[in-house]
């Protein structure tokens, strides 16, 4: 079983359930975030900075991880954030932005940690990905992009260090209480906009849905069930949706599964 554990975005939310959860079990348990505060953070979690869209930083913080530690046998990538708005008028800046954290953050951790696993041919990934991914949100496109990003990155990269002795696996959650929507930038499109009517029922949607989702603890059980199995899954979901997602997309033709999407958001 894996016992060294790096945790990125572990200051709150599904990070921090994990690194809780993790560390009660004997982890030794490294979490990042972009500005630690030790007083304020989980005590049985040794904290390291690290910002995922810079590449020294990721670099340095690994290189810290290792040295504490002397190896790295597994990394959970779940650092991120989400955008909302329309494809038409968010700009590319923010949507770069999104990407850059969300999808080519994971893979800066991901190709830092590799070569050790490597050499020593065993090592857990885990990368959280989103069931957004599979049923993208309307007026969250380019956060749904980016998990769809996240989940080809995970099967591909299954396959290709396999017999390196690595195990990769995806892990998505549906909707989960978390303060996900309190870090959302909900400002990206502007007033006025020919979306408006459409956007305010679509958030509306999601404000009220996600307080009444499971709590983070259920995605940190699916995360602490994945490092410990001895046949890892190469996909794992989770939460809210966890079956009806799946089972609907793979049922359904996309015309259907749309016009769901769309009633379920009220457009």
């Amino acid at each position: 079983m894996a016992r060294t554990v790096l945790i990125t975005g572990a200051s709150s939310g599904i990070g921090a359930a994990t690194a809780s959860r993790l560390a009660a079990h004997g982890y030794r348990v490294f979490g990042t975030s972009r500005r630690p505060d030790a007083s304020r953070l989980d005590r049985a979690v040794e904290w390291i900075a690290m910002d995922v869209c810079d590449d020294a930083s990721v670099a340095q913080g690994v290189d810290a991880v290792v040295a504490a530690a002397g190896s790295l046998d597994a990394v959970v990538c779940n650092a991120g954030f989400g955008i909302f708005g329309s494809v038409e008028e968010v700009s590319l800046d923010d949507a770069h932005a999104q990407l850059e954290t969300n999808f080519f953050g994971v893979l800066r951790v991901v190709k830092a940690v590799l070569p050790d696993m490597r050499r020593a041919r065993a090592g857990r990934i885990l990368l959280v990905g989103s069931l957004a991914g599979r049923a993208p949100i309307p007026f969250q496109t380019h956060y749904s992009a980016s998990k769809a990003a996240v989940d080809a990155l995970a099967l591909g990269l299954h396959n290709e260090v396999r017999s390196f002795g690595i195990h990769v696996s995806l892990v998505e959650p549906g909707d989960i209480d978390t303060p996900f929507n309190d870090a959302m930038r909900w400002d990206t499109s502007p007033s006025g906009s020919p979306y408006g009517a459409a956007i305010e029922r679509c958030e509306k949607v999601i404000r009220e849905t996600l307080p009444k989702s499971p709590p983070p603890e259920v995605v940190a059980r699916c995360i602490a069930r994945a490092l410990s199995a001895r046949r890892p899954r190469a996909r794992y979901t989770v939460g809210a949706s966890s079956v009806v997602v799946p089972l609907g997309r793979r049922l359904l033709p996309d015309r259907l599964a749309l016009a769901g999407i769309r009633q379920h958001f009220g457009l």
